[in-house]
């Protein structure tokens, strides 16, 4: 591929095509995980498949450039993940179908223009698959992998998949301990059709990184122009490009060509730089340390059999997302006081969309305005960290609550 800067979305599917040779795809269309290895210029060593059904992640750290270091220019590192951001589709009008997590990170930032003039751009194929392919242990190993980035570069920018990026994005920012920039990025419409959304939020995002405005902010998003905390955003439609929003609190800032605008900051932010660092480092526990905890809806005379399969399932921890301001169904509660007695902890929150719970009791622990999906989040890490029940209570009503 030439790489040059004015190169068009279109001139990388001649590469996709070559790059299908090497790497095993599913169905055009489809969302399944890729069991590839990937060859990253710069890395240090080959990407290695622990299993013939478990996709390749490449955790090595490509070394900041000596041209980098001289530069005035910030230095970034792209960590490629896959997505429909690197989609190829069958053809330049194929707005539905497409393969996701095709293209190569290091030819997708070769492609952008005018790159040079925001920053030093290096990349890592982390892997290659949709982001609902991605499983908690490869998580905690982009997350570690984002904090060994972060001790040479400036700034990471992360690209995924939006169908579960706002729990990518969470799980970093309750777990990389750099104050660095780090923005997630990725788009609603393949990298290869026309009017894709794809190398607009790469270029934006990687500008954001660059100019070290969301500094101590944790992990931010950076989509369609809009930038949003990591925490409270969630995907509102599942094809329109203004599809991230952050339902109560609203969007932190904007980019527009060269106006970065951010009006409100978290209350980290907002804490001298270090002190604000994330109870959950995972430098201290392992993969097999993540808890198990599973997600219960209530509904119309919704059973309880979701919740008691997932204890017998041996979950640590439940997540019910309950009608209006958190209830759930008398089935559902009977099972629930039962496997509280049996040590699960619970985290109740509201399938509405919006809205915070209060409250709690005995083994049940209020999730504000969090999501379901993101509640799950925090009480996995919780449930990680320890089995206590204050404890765990404690950080929700501080990093899954951060008041100002």
């Amino acid at each position: 591929m030439s790489k040059h800067s004015n190169l068009r979305p279109w001139a990388v599917w001649s590469t996709a095509a070559l790059t299908a040779l090497t790497i095993s795809l599913s169905p055009v269309g489809t969302y399944a995980a890729q069991a590839a290895t990937v060859e990253v210029s710069g890395t240090t060593s080959a990407v290695q498949s622990t299993s013939p059904s478990t996709p390749a992640r490449n955790t090595s750290i490509p070394a900041l450039p000596q041209s980098s270091k001289q530069s005035a220019l910030p230095n970034v590192l792209v960590i490629g993940t896959g997505g429909t951001i690197a989609g190829q589709s069958e053809d330049a009008t194929s707005f539905q179908n497409y393969k996701a997590g095709t293209l190569p990170i290091e030819e997708m930032v070769d492609a952008l223009p005018d790159k040079q003039k925001i920053a030093d751009v290096s990349t890592l194929q982390f892997g290659n698959s949709g982001s609902g392919s991605y499983t908690m242990a490869d998580l905690y190993d982009l997350s570690l992998t984002v904090d060994k980035a972060l001790a040479q570069y400036d700034s990471v920018v992360v690209t995924t998949g939006t169908d579960t990026m706002e729990e990518i994005a969470y799980f970093l920012d309750m777990t990389v301990q750099s104050d660095k920039p780090v923005v997630i990025t990725g788009s609603m419409r393949p990298w290869t059709v026309i009017g894709s959304d794809a190398q607009a939020n790469l270029y934006n995002a990687i500008k954001l990184a660059g100019s070290g405005r969301t500094t101590s902010f944790g992990t931010v998003l950076m989509l369609n122009d809009t930038i949003q905390l990591a925490r409270g955003v969630t995907k509102t439609n599942d094809y329109r490009t203004d599809t991230f929003e952050t339902p109560m609190l609203g969007a932190v800032g904007y980019i527009d060509e060269e106006n970065i605008r951010i009006y409100r900051a978290p209350a980290r932010a907002l804490k001298p730089e270090g002190t604000a660092k994330p109870a959950f480092d995972l430098s201290k526990i392992t993969k097999a340390d993540l808890a198990k905890v599973e997600i219960a809806i209530s509904y119309q005379e919704a059973g309880g059999e979701a919740i008691e399969g997932f204890v017998r399932g041996g979950a640590k921890g439940i997540v019910t997302s309950g009608t209006g301001a958190g209830g759930i169904s008398r089935a559902m509660g009977q099972a629930r006081t039962k496997a509280i007695e049996e040590g699960v902890i619970f985290v109740t929150t509201t399938r509405t969309g919006s809205g915070s719970v209060y409250g709690g009791g005995n083994g049940v622990i209020a999730g504000d305005n969090l999501s379901p999906q993101q509640a799950r989040i925090l009480l996995m890490l919780g449930l990680s960290f320890s089995d206590d029940f204050d404890t765990i209570k404690k950080w929700f009503e501080t990093y899954g609550t951060p008041e100002v």
